[in-house]
């Protein structure tokens, strides 16, 4: 059987609010560059998604324990809109990977938006109130089995590309919010003053 290019689309964070899940150096990053992040989830195994296909856990915890090498090595790009194409082109770039990790069978990421012409139109949807999903990309084979349609141990994940519609319920990306930020920031410093004042 010969492998081809499948590609699934998540949402990131429901409802728009995700958890504070930003370290101290990427808060940093936000409050003083005007840093973007989303998260979400970004994959999972042992569900039906909308492309009709399921990933099996052994499957997909293998690729994502190989792409966490990538996340480390700062490589871990992808692009705005799925190309039809199994190579990354780095002049279509819009973000890069910078965590990922298991809750369940759902695979969570955390992207950061990078100053380059397609992460600037991201950034410019995000901030626009566009719903923005994510979508694996990778080269494999599929199989048919009990009705469903399963992907083969041959399946070779490639990246995590912004995209509008996902395969994947609920995986839309949410900006890790600037505004709650600078809250905590103001709830602090009242909390402060008020010690002083009062004592």
């Amino acid at each position: 059987m010969s492998k081809k290019l499948l590609t699934e689309f998540y949402e990131l964070c429901p409802n728009g609010v995700c958890e504070d899940i930003l370290t101290e150096s990427e808060k940093r990053m936000v409050r003083e560059n005007g840093a973007l992040f989303l998260s979400g989830v970004i994959q999972r195994a042992e569900h039906l998604n909308g492309n009709g296909r399921v990933y099996p856990r052994p499957i997909l915890q293998r690729e994502m324990d190989t792409y966490r090498r990538l996340i480390e090595e700062g490589r871990a790009v992808g692009e705005l809109d799925h190309p039809d194409s199994s190579v990354v082109n780095l002049r279509n770039v819009s973000h890069k990977v910078t965590d990922c990790w298991w809750d369940g069978n759902n695979v969570y990421g955390k992207l950061q938006v990078l100053n380059t012409p397609s992460g600037q139109t991201l950034r410019a949807l995000v901030e626009g109130g566009v719903k923005i999903g994510i979508s694996s990309r990778g080269l494999g084979s599929v199989v048919e089995s009990a009705g469903r349609t399963l992907v083969e141990d041959d399946f070779q994940l490639i990246c995590f590309d912004i995209v509008q519609e996902p395969s994947t319920s609920g995986a839309f990306l949410f900006q890790e919010e600037k505004q709650r930020l600078h809250e905590n920031k103001n709830v602090k410093i009242n909390s402060l003053l008020d010690d002083i004042l009062k004592g």
